[in-house]
């Protein structure tokens, strides 16, 4: 994109400088040819003024109009009846500028110069015009990468806020860049966020719901057949334990349901480098907390690799860090460290924590302690629940949030692709 609006650019101010600088130095190479033939004659009139008052035959006073003649030029006068008469010391070479006026009865002066002096003046001037032309391309390269810079930077940023969007980041993104056929892009990005944030929370709980439902009334289908078989009859004994035969494997049927819908959900899960990974999100936050007065500490060990979709957990750690600075003090600490079987990330702080009635809802959609919306919490955990991770909040006072990832497997590491470097 930046590329193509360079070239294009560039390729539009070398056509204008050559269409526009082609025959502007053709016309000033001419005018420097009518300007010095236009000299020579003002030349000639001022002599010609002087000599007429000189009787004919008379030697030329060359003293009285050297002043009139050129460096290197020679005055030629000429009358019938009369000897030639030559004024000045002419130069060696062959061409020369000559001009020529009618003088006296029937005579002609004419004055001549050598033709380098105005062949120098036309090259000076035409190399000041190809300065100009090339001036002009220079600036319009400027001008052009400025733009495309101005152009092609703004469409990366949307299109790496599209496929962030995709990914799973759900974060608005208050930047805009001052265009405003791209801020529209933005919002429209931002308002989409907002409504798959909403929608993917939905599917969440309707999935929780569902389960918790179905596992109830399987567990009381089961107890009941569990009655039946101890009857007397053995027929009715018999169709219990068929019935609950065919239960079981209900059961069996909605665990793999549930699996599947989790792995869907983490179709997109890869070994990440949590140091890498959190720095990153350390980076992105640590402005926002310099400027409250508050700082930001990071102890990540190397090592740590966790197998996640790595937008969805910047965005559950972000909204960490981002409900520490709404509604914590202190120094935000993110650490992580490798637990049972597990990866454990924790984000905490040094403020008052979290009431003690707020608990148990602490992760509930609308639940906030000040003015916010009470959406991030109950983001991150859906985040982290869709890779198969776990979301909790292990301390209140000072608040510390736990999250517990699957560590990555020992193919997912063999069969990784490495990033390839590309040159830029």
């Amino acid at each position: 994109m930046r590329r193509r609006i360079l070239l294009s650019t560039l390729f539009v101010v070398a056509v204008t400088a050559l269409v526009l600088g082609g025959p502007l130095a053709f016309t000033t190479w001419r005018l420097v040819d009518d300007f010095t033939r236009a000299e020579l004659i003002q030349r000639l009139e001022q002599i010609a003024g002087r000599l007429d008052d000189k009787p004919v035959g008379d030697p030329i006073d060359q003293a009285a109009i050297a002043l009139a003649i050129p460096s290197g030029g020679q005055l030629r006068v000429a009358l019938p009846g009369a000897p030639t008469q030559l004024v000045g010391d002419p130069s060696d070479e062959v061409d020369t500028l000559s001009e020529s006026l009618p003088f006296g009865q029937g005579g002609t002066i004419t004055l001549s110069e050598p033709i380098s002096v105005m062949r120098t003046q036309q090259v000076q001037v035409t190399v000041i015009v190809v300065l100009l032309v090339v001036l002009s391309v220079g600036t319009g390269a400027v001008v052009a990468t400025v733009t495309a810079r101005r152009l092609a930077e703004p469409l990366l940023d949307v299109a790496d806020r599209a496929a962030r969007l995709g990914a799973g980041d759900f974060r608005r993104a208050p930047h805009r860049h001052g265009i405003p056929e791209l801020d529209r892009v933005s919002d429209v990005l931002d308002t989409s966020a907002g409504a798959l944030s909403d929608l993917v929370q939905r599917e969440r709980s309707l999935v929780g719901d569902v389960s918790h439902q179905l596992r109830s009334r399987i567990t009381a289908l089961t107890l009941r057949l569990d009655e039946l078989s101890t009857h007397p009859d053995p027929s009715a004994r018999r169709e219990a334990l068929a019935a609950i035969e065919q239960t079981e494997k209900l059961s069996e049927v909605l665990d793999e349901l549930l699996q599947a819908a989790r792995a869907a959900r983490a179709a997109g899960a890869e070994p990440m480098d949590l140091r890498e990974g959190l720095a990153e999100v350390a980076d992105e936050w640590r402005p926002a907390l310099e400027s409250a007065g508050r700082r930001l500490k990071l102890r990540v060990p190397d090592g740590l690799l966790a197998r996640v979709t790595p937008a969805r957990l910047r965005e559950a750690v972000g909204a960490l860090v981002d409900n520490a600075i709404q509604h914590g003090g202190g120094v935000v600490t993110i650490s992580a460290r490798e637990g049972a079987n597990t990866l454990v990330i924790e984000v905490s702080d040094g403020g008052s924590g979290i009431p003690e009635e707020l608990v148990p809802h602490v992760f509930d959609r609308g639940v906030s302690v000040q003015s916010s919306t009470g959406l991030g919490l109950a983001l991150a955990r859906a985040l982290v629940e869709a890779d198969g991770g776990r979301l909790e909040l292990s301390r209140a006072r000072p608040p510390t949030f736990t999250i517990f990832l699957p560590a990555a497997r020992a193919d997912d590491v063999v069969s990784a692709p490495r990033p390839s470097r590309t040159p830029r």
